[in-house]
């Protein structure tokens, strides 16, 4: 029997997976792989977050193909030298892959295919996303830079393709080849790291992996999603699909999602909200695949002339840390630290605070977020805080300032606050997310002191963020 290897990425799943669909089909038996391959990323390897996720839904993986009479060979290095060894040693002739979108995957697949040039043959598929960047066009064929024609477009178009079914057996070759142990990754944080605390209580807020993907899909189909449209942005209640880890890892797919959602029928605004929730992440895929600087750089030109301050040290370490004196900021931060996710509604407020409140560059945002986040996605990161900033391609006007006082009022986010701001959660509703006194106007800090002062007043940050967008306008 000839052999054939499934080089898996973020794509942690057996069901609807293209690559490993065809690599089954072909009738080889099959080498399931996963490199983690650092040097190839760059700046933009797994953050810390993600890192503790990639590792229990690797071993997720692993018991899955096991079941199925296979199991996944890991390994730690450069793809372009791990992959021509493996497939020479087990005498594989084709490599079956998805496409990833990221500007350094690119690079690294152009090495892999160069270093297999002559010996075998390399079968990419879409895997990740609805539709590959690039397939959806304007009525002129061009590529699109907005969001809402994108979408229109995208769902007047031809559909996804059908969900391809889990596997009922995955032929094993007739020796396995050497890989690396998965605590060989050195994926977990270690206790030398301090971030061991952290890592634990992750755990006690997420279950990993592809059956823990479709459980929590299952349970919001159920009945969350009906009114998903107004509960999205309740942060005190949970209202949304929590997917978005799975999404990243490929624990699900975009097009099983999809196929499901229209199934049951696009009955209520809530359903069709949370499709253009997915529709985002594919529009933000597609913005990253025409502009790769996006991570680092302004979509808006005008925005490289931003007066940004430099003399912000401390204050991104007390937005990091959640002791900004506001106390919705702080409980988001808070959540984002502990549980590796923030409620998106938060993110928006949080960011804003950031690059208007702080006038701190999104960049560092956009890191920080990074090394923080279990659903950390380069293209959905990058261009959620490039909307926030009002310098992406299609933003939010930068004149739109989220108010962290009278949105925690708007949004019911009491409860929210109280959990995560335990040092104020006696104030009474009225005053739970102003930094002043309901009375005087003076500070009002926590009976015990430790709640800290406001690091800017409100009004003063919005008269700042919008005297420094004039600046830009009449240069």
């Amino acid at each position: 029997m000839a052999t054939c290897v499934c080089w898996f990425h973020l794509d942690l799943r057996l069901t609807d997976h293209p690559a490993l669909d065809a690599a089954v089909a072909s009738g080889d038996a099959v080498i399931p792989l996963y490199i983690l391959d650092d040097e190839a990323a760059g700046k933009w390897q797994p953050g810390g977050a993600s890192r503790w996720w990639l590792h229990h839904s690797l071993a997720s993986l692993a018991v899955d193909l096991e079941a199925l009479g296979s199991r996944l060979v890991l390994a730690r290095g450069q793809a372009e030298e791990i992959i021509p060894r493996i497939m020479a040693a087990s005498g594989a002739t084709t490599l079956h892959t998805h496409t990833r979108h990221e500007p350094w995957s690119r690079d690294q697949l152009g090495r892999v295919s160069s270093a297999l040039e002559g010996r075998a043959r390399i079968n990419t598929y879409t895997g990740t996303l609805l539709k590959s960047p690039g397939q959806v066009l304007s009525k002129t064929g061009n590529r699109m830079r907005v969001f809402t024609p994108f979408k229109r477009n995208l769902l007047a178009g031809e559909p996804p393709r059908p969900a391809l079914p889990r596997p009922s057996r995955i032929p094993a070759p007739a020796a396995w080849p050497e890989g690396d142990s998965l605590d060989a990754l050195d994926l977990l944080p270690s206790s030398k790291s301090g971030q061991q605390d952290w890592a634990t209580g992750m755990a006690s807020h997420w279950q990993v992996g592809e059956a823990a993907a479709h459980s929590a899909f299952d349970r919001f189909l159920d009945g969350t999603i009906d009114h998903y449209d107004t509960s999205r942005d309740l942060p005190s209640e949970i209202g949304t699909s929590r997917l978005s880890p799975h999404l990243h890892f490929g624990e699900i797919s975009p097009v099983s999602i999809y196929h499901r959602v229209m199934e049951r029928g696009l009955t209520n605004s809530g359903a069709e909200v949370f499709l253009s929730e997915i529709i985002w992440r594919e529009f933000s895929h597609e913005l990253l695949d025409q502009f790769p600087f996006m991570p680092d750089a302004p979509l808006r030109n005008e925005f490289s002339r931003f007066p940004w301050r430099d003399d912000y040290a401390d204050d991104l370490a007390a937005w990091q840390a959640g002791r900004t004196g506001f106390p919705l900021v702080d409980a988001g931060m808070r959540e984002l630290y502990s549980t590796g996710w923030m409620h998106n509604r938060v993110r928006m407020i949080t960011a804003s605070f950031l690059t208007k409140h702080l006038l701190i560059p999104w960049q560092e945002g956009e890191r920080w977020f990074w090394d923080t986040l279990v659903d950390a996605d380069l293209a959905s990161n990058s261009a959620g805080w490039q909307w926030v900033a009002g310098c992406g391609a299609d933003a939010s006007p930068y004149f739109r300032v989220f108010n962290p006082i009278t949105q925690g009022d708007k949004f019911s986010a009491h409860d929210y606050v109280r959990r995560w701001v335990p040092e104020i959660a006696g104030r009474d509703d009225r005053g739970l997310f102003s930094p002043r006194d309901d009375g005087a106007g003076l500070f009002a800090a926590s009976e015990d002191g430790t709640y800290p002062l406001p690091l800017v007043d409100h009004p003063t940050g919005r008269e700042r963020a919008l005297s420094a967008f004039q600046r830009i306008k009449s240069a």
